[in-house]
């Protein structure tokens, strides 16, 4: 048996560790937390300190069990979780529940997974850190207490199956502003100037006026001035420039990047980035530091100096701005500089290929820029033409790596190349136009900008990032999603030949790729939140919260002392909030009365999420209820939008057994029942389709279900039928498989039974307890 045992999280881990230590370790792994909080609202006992009480997830038996086995057979045991929070507390989990032996216990810790560095890590041995243990402890009992007793709010007050969270609830909240922001805006159009004008040896380059004409009027009298026009060079300034590298990956520029370049969301993101850390490819990728080692930095220069020449090697040392950064990490990047690519899946040698340039472009020197600005005077205008242009003299770092943007819409003047101009010069006019343009709205957040918001906010930190934003999409809070475009007139006016026309065009705008919009649900909760639980949204609460996570992990905060001092006035909000009405919060919007019956038609959050009622609760016919179709939303939906809505179920005939067959929506979407049997139509189709072309429908699926039967012996409940994966037997409610030397159509009744005797029995599947 090894002397030494070393621990950590994941198998990955431990294979690619156990290759660098001898005979005498053997390595293992807890597969993350070994203990958890319970889910009961025993989990902790409020009244005496906030005391947790940790049970063995379930699951884990099996793996404690084991662990106890080879921690009694080892002289020494390593904890060599990550070094972050839950690293830590996954160590300390360890220690308490293999009730360890402190003079056994070494806790150790690395930011790569290479050779030197583990080697290193087993010199400098530690003590489990109980503050950053306690942080850990605080946002988990913090977090437990607000989801444990909110979540209950909104399911009595909205929907069953809600929940609330400290930084899930403000995400939420941030998208739902920058919705409403937009429903807001009023476009304003304007017209700008952009034309293309000729040197004297006939090179063509772009020249634009800075302002735009809010008139029509004006724009064409602009274009007019310049057609009668003489244009001359008035001004020419040339500057040099330098543009300077990014720094190195943090998890949030990781995130941002992956998802700008490569359309990776944050939650893939992380998950390759895990895997790429686990095999020894990269340094740990949960870290806001901006840090290099002096290592790490020599490494990358050797590999710029061999690859590009000294004259593209720069020495930076990056600092973070952000208080908060653990500076005791380093960025992300390669654990190896000379390894340009790796093996692996597609999107491991992307991510990986991202990391090794953005790490070694941060060491290498500026680009070097010129700068041109050249000024064009109008001989019957008092205004001027600008034209931008830039050359790059020195590439630098844009030899290896340019830093993508988030701004979609941005009509980047610069990159363009100047021909030969000189002050005096007349220069004349290939084209010029005056295009009418809209105001845009704020945009919607991406994934990716999301990210890049909340550590702005400093709310949530490195490992919470992928977790929040994977939440609220999965609550149903908010959906990742396209957004077609729309289509508008514009006026255009083409100054051309000497002669100005004016044309009305169309033009697409407002299309969106994987934006962020919030649902129907995620506007109810925010509101509800922000009007009875402002202190949960309130954005320098949830920042001032995680800088407190960070005093208690530096020993200068007592973690159940900070608890307190939020749990009492939220409690209090809590047991307040009974008295709430239940019709205020689920947003019951009256739209207008149904002419056909006169009754008023509400919309509301009900029990499956929004929908409109025809009819009050009150009277003694009972309402009818629809839900609201996708494209429109319960704060802004109108009456015609959904008044067909309760022509359903639409009776569209009678059957040969003069049984009603009726078109209606269901939870899996529109249908035709005629019956026994239901069949799937489409949206268009419930309204429109008639008895000939719906029992035509009710005839094929029932002709398919005869063509699936192969044998039938009633008198036992037993069926022979096609199915998906090929022939099966069906005994009541037992589905069988046929051996393969079986032939289904020649198989007896009593072949039949005894196949279903001796059929092994079904795997139970795993049950969640009710709370």
């Amino acid at each position: 048996m090894a002397k030494s045992l070393l621990i950590v999280e994941s198998p990955a881990k431990a294979k690619t560790i156990e290759k660098y230590l001898g005979k005498d370790f053997k390595v293992t792994s807890s597969i993350g937390h070994i203990r958890d909080l319970p889910k009961s609202d025993k989990a902790i006992d409020i009244d005496n300190g906030f005391k947790p009480t940790y049970e063995i997830s379930e699951g884990k038996k099996k793996i404690v069990t084991e662990l106890r086995k080879l921690t009694k057979a080892a002289e020494t045991v390593w904890l060599a979780t990550d070094e972050d929070r839950e690293g830590e507390a996954i160590a300390w989990h360890l220690y308490e529940t293999l009730k360890l032996d402190k003079k056994d216990t070494k806790r150790i810790v690395f930011n790569e997974i290479t050779k030197s560095a583990i080697l290193r890590a087993i010199e400098n041995p530690r003590e489990v850190n109980k503050n950053i243990v306690d942080a850990q402890q605080a946002r988990r009992v913090l977090d437990r207490l607000i989801g444990f007793e909110l979540s209950p709010v909104l399911w009595k007050k909205i929907k069953y199956g809600l929940s609330a969270g400290r930084v899930q609830s403000v995400a939420a909240r941030i998208i739902a502003e920058r919705e409403r922001e937009i429903d807001s805006f009023e476009a304003q159009s304007s017209f700008k100037i952009s034309g293309f004008l000729l040197n004297k040896e006939g090179n063509s380059f772009r020249a634009d006026y800075a302002s735009r004409f809010k008139e029509e009027d004006k724009a064409k009298t602009f274009l007019d001035e310049v057609n009668e026009s003489e244009l001359t060079i008035s001004n020419l300034v040339k500057k040099p420039s330098k543009r300077s590298p990014a720094p190195p990956f943090t998890t949030s520029t990781l995130q941002q990047e992956a998802s700008r370049k490569l359309g990776f969301s944050v939650k893939q993101t992380m998950v390759v980035a895990q895997k790429l850390y686990e095999t020894g490819k990269i340094t740990y990728m949960r870290t806001d530091s901006l840090n290099l080692s002096d290592t790490a930095i020599g490494l990358a220069k050797d590999e710029i100096v061999s690859e590009y020449g000294p004259e593209y090697s720069k020495i930076r040392k990056f600092v973070n701005k952000s208080a908060g950064a653990q500076e005791a990490h380093e960025a992300i990047r390669p654990t190896d500089m000379k390894q340009k690519a790796i093996s692996g899946d597609s999107g491991q040698q992307k991510l990986y290929s991202l990391i090794w340039k953005r790490t070694i472009a941060s060491q290498m020197a500026e680009a070097e820029l010129e700068k041109t600005t050249a000024n064009i005077k109008i001989s019957k205008n008092e205004k001027e033409l600008v034209a931008r242009g830039e050359i790059i003299k020195f590439d630098g770092f844009l030899k290896v790596y340019l830093e993508g943007k988030d701004d979609e819409n941005g009509d980047d003047e610069n990159n363009k190349l100047l021909p030969p101009l000189f002050v005096g010069d007349k220069v004349s006019l290939k084209e010029m136009t005056a295009k009418e343009t809209f105001t845009r709205p704020p945009a919607r957040y991406t994934e990716a900008s999301l990210v890049k918001k909340l550590e702005e906010m400093g709310i949530g930190r490195p490992s919470t990032y992928a977790p929040t934003i994977s939440t609220i999409q999965d609550r149903g809070y908010v959906e990742k999603a396209d957004k077609e475009a729309e289509v508008r007139n514009i006026v255009l006016f083409t100054l051309k030949n000497s002669e100005v026309k004016k044309s009305n065009e169309v033009e697409n705008f407002g299309a969106e790729k994987a934006k962020l919009f919030p649902t129907d649900i995620g506007f109810v909760v925010n509101d509800f939140l922000v009007k009875y639980f402002p202190e949960i949204v309130d954005y320098n609460f949830t920042a001032k919260v995680e800088e407190e996570f960070d005093e208690i992990s530096k020993g200068n905060k007592v973690w159940n002392k900070m608890i307190s001092e939020f749990y009492a006035p939220f409690h209090k909000t809590v047991e307040n909030s009974e008295d709430i009405s239940r019709e205020e919060v689920s947003k019951a919007r009256e739209l207008g009365i149904d002419p056909k019956t006169g009754k008023k038609v509400i919309a509301r959050i009900g029990r499956f999420g929004p929908m409109v009622q025809l009819g009050e609760t009150e009277s003694e016919e009972k309402p009818k209820f629809a839900s609201i179709p996708k494209e429109f939303r319960l704060d802004t939906v109108k009456l015609e939008d959904i008044l067909y809505l309760f022509d359903l179920p639409r009776v569209i005939g009678q059957n040969e057994a003069g049984e009603d067959v009726i078109a209606q929506i269901g939870r899996f979407g529109p249908y035709v029942k005629s019956g026994k049997t239901f069949v799937s139509i489409t949206d268009e189709e419930i309204y429109s389709i008639n008895i000939e072309e719906a029992l035509a429908k009710v005839k094929e699926k029932e002709d398919e279900k005869r063509n699936a039967i192969i044998a039938d012996f009633p008198e036992a409940d037993i069926q022979v039928l096609k199915g998906r994966y090929g022939p099966y037997i069906k005994a009541g409610k037992k589905n069988v498989k046929i051996p393969k030397d079986k032939e289904p159509a020649e198989l007896t009744l009593e072949e039949c039974q005894e196949l279903v005797k001796n059929a092994p029995a079904k795997k139970k599947r795993a049950t969640r307890k009710k709370k």
